[in-house]
């Protein structure tokens, strides 16, 4: 049985399936999941809403990894959106939403691929509903990003080191000879 406190009990509901009572099975999940920061801006209200151009929307997110303790990290998907249309700015809305990801007996490869492509996967919805909610408060039509394949670009981003220290290795030898 998992000592009390222990974050990750619920997670595996049957500690003796290894026949001997050890907890040793691979396992991974969202412990929690919250906002961490959100700043929402309508500098030019409420001129903005006489406008007559069609915004620009531009979406940026990027996502972070921190380990909080041995079998926790905090995941943090940052997304940034700004509207702006030819007379101004229209809005911008910053959000960082996190979630604590336990995981146990987990390879690093298998963590790690949770950790930036899985657990930003399974919060971007309710990032999301927080980005909606944010610019129908803020007076215009609720943003409702599309969905993003985070593990397809959770791929691209591993092939792109590999081909850049593969070039690297590559010039390297030829930079002595």
């Amino acid at each position: 049985m998992a000592d009390e406190g222990d974050v990750l009990t619920d997670l595996n509901m049957d500690p003796a399936a290894t026949g001997n009572g050890a907890d040793n099975q691979p396992v991974a999940g969202i412990i929690s999941q919250y906002v961490k920061d959100l700043s929402v801006e309508n500098p030019n209200a409420p001129a903005c809403f006489q406008w007559q151009s069609a915004p620009n929307i531009d979406v940026q997110f990027n996502i972070a990894a921190e380990p909080v303790s041995e079998e926790v990290s905090e995941v943090e998907l940052k997304i940034k959106l700004t509207a702006k249309a030819d007379e101004g700015d229209l809005y911008l809305v910053e959000l960082a939403y996190c979630g604590l990801i336990g995981m146990r007996n987990l390879p690093e490869e298998h963590a790690h691929a949770f950790l930036y492509a899985e657990a930003p996967r399974i919060l971007f919805p309710f990032a999301r509903r927080v980005i909606a909610d944010a610019t129908r408060d803020l007076g215009f039509q609720p943003m409702m990003i599309d969905p993003i394949d985070f593990n397809g670009l959770y791929l691209q981003q591993l092939q792109r080191r590999a081909d850049e220290e593969a070039a690297a290795m590559g010039q390297a030898p030829a930079g002595e000879a």
